[in-house]
């Protein structure tokens, strides 16, 4: 029989230890933005709560190779990928003076001679599939922003799409959180010294064949115990045996949802007791963390609010009530479980990145359905601002947890008009005045703006939009219908994202300071276009894309050649008032159209009040 070995690392001495390798016949990198936040948001609530406690992330399976301490990953290495792009970004953060930079550039890779003579690096992760090490080595040996490195592997053509893609928007998600959430380098310091000593796993090291068998075991059998398994064993003694048959039925209804939906419970409940109950803690934040759960409940003064004692079975009906919302949401349907356009959009906004609002959407979720899809709409307008200006989520926790106290109150209004006018107040008072004391920084972040500048779901989110504005604007519609088909839409470089020789050494010409793939990537050199006419347009010059520009469905790019003009005073001259044909294209015009669009986006995403 095989030799099983295991070993409990922290990231700190896995990376120090150990040399991983990623053999191509192995899962190549999946991971999205959804679970690498996730990962992140879990350890910073970690930290934020004080602990020390290790944080355990599970098992890592590894099969020796030939080389002493070189391991090939059979299973963990989404998670070991993603810690790795973690230490690069950590690593280029601290700067080139620090002394924790040099350190963790230790954990990176490692120098050599080899026979030659020669000095030569070694990653201390190894992806092995198609173009995945050339990804890895160009990203550690730049040691630069997610910009410049998507930048240098564009310009020596190494292929960046599929999982090497989600390997530079993973380095681009953990990058920005970093930048976002450890402002100056003592909190960075902190965010390592926790990474380093508290994050760990345990590593199982055997044969291939039996690590393989190992593996299939795990999957096929290695169903940990739900974390919701506490609260309902408080709730079995609330209740008489007899009745407890009844409670086990009822609470599948809550779980069994949860996991097939592959939502987190822990997550789900922490946003259920903000959406429905007053929070009252010693830190005075309103807000309920992970690990505090179930100290909540248990609390005297808690456990009465809730009523679970008393009355346990209308408790759970009201937590089914909050699973069935909190799922019909995250699928885009609205407080009536039907699809919902406000919802959708909503959705296309946050992705799996952002969270928080559903502790906003539950406590909505009693509004009537006009008032609540009109609330979503002006909710998407305020996560606009915060997320496009990369704002931490921990800075709207409080406010949120406290604003559910408001929502729940003016759904509990009895008369329409009344609740008509709370509302109005509720969205001015706290959506309109934070969006006009952030008005600025969305400008100069939209200012700003490329392609790589969000996760590309974003990006793509934030132009259909404005092009569905335009062509609303345009045909004089009031209510915006699906925005599936502008997603749908190729995403059009006017000035081409492969340049031909030519059109490389004319730009060079005529724009001898700036970088050429810079500009291609700025809002403003991107349009939407149907797919049969974005392969014709191809990589061609501005000047002879013009006509096919014309054959296109959108207003928005039409308007890049010229303006229609039908009437006087009607929907058509009024939008063209925002717009801007332009004859050539060159950085002058891609600067004017990322200034065009920054106006429309004024308009796009603003709040409105509703009509009492």
């Amino acid at each position: 029989m095989a030799r099983i070995e295991n070993h409990q690392h922290t990231i700190n001495t896995a990376f120090k230890e150990c040399y991983y390798i990623i053999p191509d016949y192995q899962r190549e990198y999946v991971w999205t933005d959804k679970e690498v936040q996730q990962l992140l948001d879990d350890i910073n609530e970690q930290i934020d709560a004080g602990s020390s406690r290790p944080y355990f992330i599970g098992t890592v399976l590894v099969s020796p190779s030939d080389e002493p301490e070189h391991f090939e990953v059979i299973d963990g290495q989404q998670r070991l990928t993603t810690f790795f792009l973690l230490l690069c970004a950590l690593k280029n953060l601290f700067g080139p003076d620090s002394q924790h930079k040099q350190l963790i550039a230790n954990l990176v890779s490692m120098s050599y001679t080899d026979d030659q003579g020669e000095i030569q690096a070694k990653l201390k992760l190894d992806p092995r599939y198609e173009n995945a090490g050339d990804v890895m080595r160009k990203l550690v040996e730049l040691d630069a922003d997610p910009q410049t490195v998507r930048t240098a592997i564009q310009a020596a053509t190494i292929p960046s799409f599929g999982s090497l893609e989600n390997l530079l928007g993973a380095y681009d998600t953990i990058y920005n959180y970093l930048k976002t959430n450890f402002e100056d380098t003592a909190q960075l310091k902190k965010y390592w010294g926790y990474l380093a000593n508290n994050v760990v796993f345990i590593q199982i090291s055997t044969d291939v064949s039996s690590a393989l068998k190992i593996f299939e075991t795990i999957n096929e059998r290695g169903v940990g115990l739900n974390p919701m398994d506490l609260l309902k064993n408080l709730l079995f003694t609330q209740v008489k045996q007899e009745q407890f048959t009844r409670l086990k039925d009822e609470w599948k209804k809550i779980t069994k949802p949860l996991e097939q939906a592959k939502e987190k419970p822990l997550r789900f409940l922490r946003y259920y007791l903000m959406a429905n109950y007053v929070i009252k803690n010693a830190r005075n934040d309103a807000v309920v963390r992970e690990d505090e759960i179930y100290d909540w409940f248990v609390e005297k003064d808690n456990a009465r609010l809730c009523e679970y004692g008393a009355k346990p079975f209308e408790f759970v009906r009201k937590v089914i009530l909050n699973v069935e919302n909190y799922l019909a949401f995250s699928s885009g349907q609205g407080n009536d479980r039907k699809a919902s356009v406000p919802m959708d959009n909503l959705k296309r906004l946050t992705g799996g990145a952002f969270s928080l609002h559903y502790v906003l959407l539950l406590a909505a979720a009693g509004l009537p359905k006009t008032l609540f899809d009109h609330f979503v709409v002006q909710l998407e307008s305020f996560l606009f601002y915060y997320i496009f200006t990369k704002t931490p989520t921990k800075d709207l926790e409080r406010s949120f947890s406290l604003w559910a106290d408001e929502l729940r109150v003016i759904s509990l209004e009895p008369d329409l008009a009344a609740q008509k006018t709370r509302l109005n107040s509720f969205v001015a008072e706290r959506f309109e005045t934070n969006m006009e004391s952030k008005s600025a920084e969305l400008k100069d972040a939209l200012k700003r703006f490329n392609l790589h500048s969000m996760q590309q779901y974003r990006s793509r989110y934030l132009i259909a939009k404005l092009t569905q504005y335009v062509d609303m604007a345009f045909n004089g519609t009031k209510s915006p219908a699906s925005l599936a088909p502008y997603i749908n839409l190729e995403i059009e470089h006017i000035l081409p994202q492969t340049p031909t020789p030519e059109l490389t050494a004319s730009w060079a010409l005529a724009n001898p300071t700036l970088n050429y793939h810079l500009y291609k990537a700025r809002l403003g050199n991107l349009t939407l276009l149907e797919k049969p006419i974005n392969v014709v347009a191809g990589n061609n010059f501005y000047a002879e894309k013009k006509a096919l520009y014309q054959e296109s469905g959108n207003y928005l790019t039409r308007s890049l050649v010229g303006l229609s003009h039908v009437g006087q005073n009607t929907s058509i001259t009024r939008i063209n008032q925002d717009l801007k044909p332009f004859d050539a294209w060159d950085s002058t015009a891609i600067d004017g159209r990322q200034d065009m669009l920054i106006g429309l986006a004024s308009d796009v995403w603003k709040t409105t009040t509703i009509e009492v």
